[in-house]
C-alpha cells in the first residue's frame, strides 16, 4: 500500500453549497441487523434498523448498542474498510452487554 496520507480524495477548493448538499445526498444509509444472538436481548436474529445519516439514530434500539455503533457509522458511511477480511464492507460489531448479540453495520443505497 501507498504511504500516502488517507483522506476522502475529494478536492473542496471550489465545493459551492449546493456541492456540499449533494455530497451529502449521495454518503447512502447505513443498515444494522442482528445476525447472532447471544445471551438475553429484547432484539432477535433478522431485526434491521436504518440510519438516515450518521447524525439521525434509529429508534428501537438499546441505547448501549447504539453507543457503541457510534463508533464505527462514519468510518461506515464514508467507505473505510472494515477489519472483516470476509466482507470488508461490514463491520461485525458486539453489543456491549456480557453476552453481546452480534450486530452487521453496513452502508446501502437508496
Amino acid at each position: 500500500m501507498s504511504e500516502k496520507k488517507l483522506d476522502l480524495n475529494v478536492d473542496v477548493s471550489g465545493l459551492s453549497d449546493d456541492d456540499y448538499h449533494d455530497l451529502w445526498k449521495r454518503m447512502g444509509r447505513l443498515r444494522i441487523r442482528m445476525v447472532e444472538k447471544i445471551g438475553k436481548c429484547s432484539h432477535e436474529v433478522g431485526d434491521t434498523y436504518y440510519y438516515d445519516d450518521p447524525y439521525h439514530k434509529p429508534e428501537g434500539v438499546c441505547p448501549a448498542l447504539l453507543h457503541v455503533l457510534d463508533l464505527y457509522t462514519w468510518r461506515t458511511a464514508l467507505g473505510f474498510p472494515s477489519w472483516e477480511p470476509k466482507d470488508r464492507k461490514a463491520h461485525m460489531i458486539h453489543c456491549p452487554a456480557k453476552k453481546g448479540s452480534v450486530w452487521e453495520l453496513k452502508k446501502i443505497y437508496k
